[in-house]
């Protein structure tokens, strides 16, 4: 058995190869053992390809240590330990703010609904192999706004942020990052989203692209990487153009900044 955390790890002593920063919010990429048959995380299974590569996404909140184990033909294991650095989150103090005015049954009634149509939506399974490459930055522009930052209302936490923030005119194309298939296209502005845009880019991984003034394509379309989507608005709950991209790897949301790498300095796109 072997620990690994903190920065890009590469150990194959015990079969495993793991790529990525091992940190809350990350997204690993591994390869495993030769002659592995079923892979587990934390004891649930873990989905590989025929070439043994795999995902693992670590959400915003992970706990310190995830458990990796590797089956073989032979029923022999290979076991890798996780060990997870915390994030570095921007956490604001709100002492006399309180967290949020309470919602009528209409309201309640309306998100529950939107959030069915969410979970639907991710639920559903495709093949595409967008999983497998580096995403692009869906537009250029600045970051306003990080993921993982949260405020606290007179001691009570609200949501963190789940995504990074884009602030462009509205109007400004918005570009798939990676390959994948579309599983939600919100014709009526939902109430937090607004025109909210889902891709599935295969392995659990997928994007959301929220507050959009129009989307391009169609449940079912697949998409390329760099392929225009739709584009920037400032639909649902918004107080100015931007595009709020979120991506999440079986239902944890890990943060696209780093996978992305920098943000180029032309913001024609």
């Amino acid at each position: 058995m072997r620990e690994v955390g903190g920065a890009t790890a590469t150990a194959p002593s015990d079969g495993f190869t793991i790529e990525g920063a091992v940190r809350q919010g990350g997204l690993l990429r591994g390869v495993a053992p030769v002659g592995t048959v079923e892979l587990t995380l934390d004891g649930e299974p873990l989905a590989m390809a025929p070439d043994r590569r795999f995902l693992i996404g670590l959400d915003r909140d992970a706990p310190p240590a995830a458990r990796l184990v590797a089956t073989h033909a032979d029923g022999g294991q290979s076991v890798r330990v996780l060990v997870v650095r915390r994030g570095d989150w921007r956490v604001q103090s709100l002492p006399t703010l309180p967290k949020a005015t309470p919602r009528t049954p209409t309201e309640v009634a309306r998100r529950n609904a939107e959030l069915a149509q969410i979970v639907a939506a991710r639920a559903t399974v495709h093949a595409t192999d967008g999983w497998r490459q580096t995403p692009v930055w869906p537009v250029t522009g600045r970051i306003s706004g990080v993921f993982g930052s949260q405020r606290i209302y007179a001691g009570e936490p609200g949501a963190y942020h789940g995504g990074v923030d884009i602030a462009r005119p509205t109007g400004t194309p918005v570009a798939s990052p990676l390959d994948g298939v579309v599983v939600l296209a919100a014709a009526v502005p939902f109430s937090l989203e607004g025109h909210l845009l889902l891709i599935d880019h295969g392995m659990g991984l997928g994007s959301a692209f929220l507050h959009l003034s129009r989307i391009d394509v169609r449940v079912g379309d697949r998409v390329t990487r760099g392929q225009t989507v739709g584009a920037i608005g400032a639909t649902g709950r918004a107080t100015g153009p931007h595009l709020h991209w979120a991506m999440t790897w079986n239902g944890r949301r890990i943060d696209p900044q780093p996978l992305a790498g920098a943000m180029p300095t032309s913001t024609a796109r």
